[in-house]
């Protein structure tokens, strides 16, 4: 029966049970559970998992070394679903060490299946968001990488914590703006669109956005950031109308 095909008192219970194994499992050397639950079939399964290891490890120091040794080890696994589980849970503990997991981010980077890539740009979002420094250093190590994907995945990874702190990741996005890829541009639109609709954001994006020199893409980035105030209407600080005032009056593209 999957996750959510339990009712609330049931799911707590899973949840707890989830917990309980893990922590056992930890503190002994035998391993029965843990692989069953990062390589089961429903993802909320597998994120109870996850989620429990990064909870072990900020509540329990004296296991934190076996946990990381566990990562490593079972981020070698075949099963991709185990790999994406790694991944995730390395991104928890990076919310508070991120020193201790980095090298699995660069190796999750490049894995060979797009859910183990993908996990790391949710990684890297969260961690980002409570641990910003460590993660932002990280991105700007691939941020002119080769390979488009990683420039890509890059550029999204940093996205929340630019909806709350715009100017951390500006100076990084700046340096895509002349990327000739289709799919990078793309994704960095699409980015500055979400960055700017939050309280006192659409004006510090405005005026990064004077500085930089592809006038096109500040065209289409101007385009996004109108369309998003109307989408998110629910959720952004100005009416689109508002927002369209406000970058006539502070912007002139030539």
């Amino acid at each position: 029966m999957a996750f959510y095909d339990l009712n609330k008192i049931e799911r707590i219970e899973l949840v707890e049970k989830i917990n309980e194994h893990i922590l056992a499992e930890l503190k002994s050397t035998k391993q029965k559970y843990i692989l069953n639950y990062f390589s089961d079939e429903d993802t909320y399964i597998r994120k109870t998992g996850y989620l429990a290891i990064g909870k072990i490890y900020l509540s329990n120091p004296p296991l934190q070394n076996s946990i990381l040794k566990l990562l490593d080890e079972l981020f070698k696994h075949e099963n991709e679903k185990v790999r994406q589980t790694i991944i995730n849970a390395a991104g928890e503990i990076g919310k508070t060490d991120f020193k201790s997991i980095e090298h699995l981010m660069n190796l999750g980077l490049f894995d060979q299946h797009h859910s183990v890539r993908n996990a790391v740009i949710g990684s890297i979002k969260k961690m980002g968001e409570k641990n910003p420094k460590p993660t932002i250093a990280f991105a700007k190590i691939y941020l002119h990488h080769p390979d488009k994907e990683i420039r890509r995945e890059i550029c999204h990874g940093i996205e929340l914590r630019g909806r709350t702190h715009p100017q951390d990741i500006l100076p990084l996005l700046k340096e895509l703006q002349n990327d000739k890829t289709a799919r990078v541009r793309n994704t960095l639109v699409h980015v500055l669109g979400q960055i700017a609709y939050k309280k006192g954001c659409l004006e510090t994006v405005i005026k990064d956005l004077k500085t930089w020199e592809n006038k096109e893409l500040v065209k289409d980035a101007v385009e996004e950031i109108i369309d998003v105030h109307h989408r998110y209407r629910n959720f952004s600080i100005k009416t689109q109308d508002e927002a369209i005032d406000y970058v006539e009056k502070n912007l002139v593209i030539e």
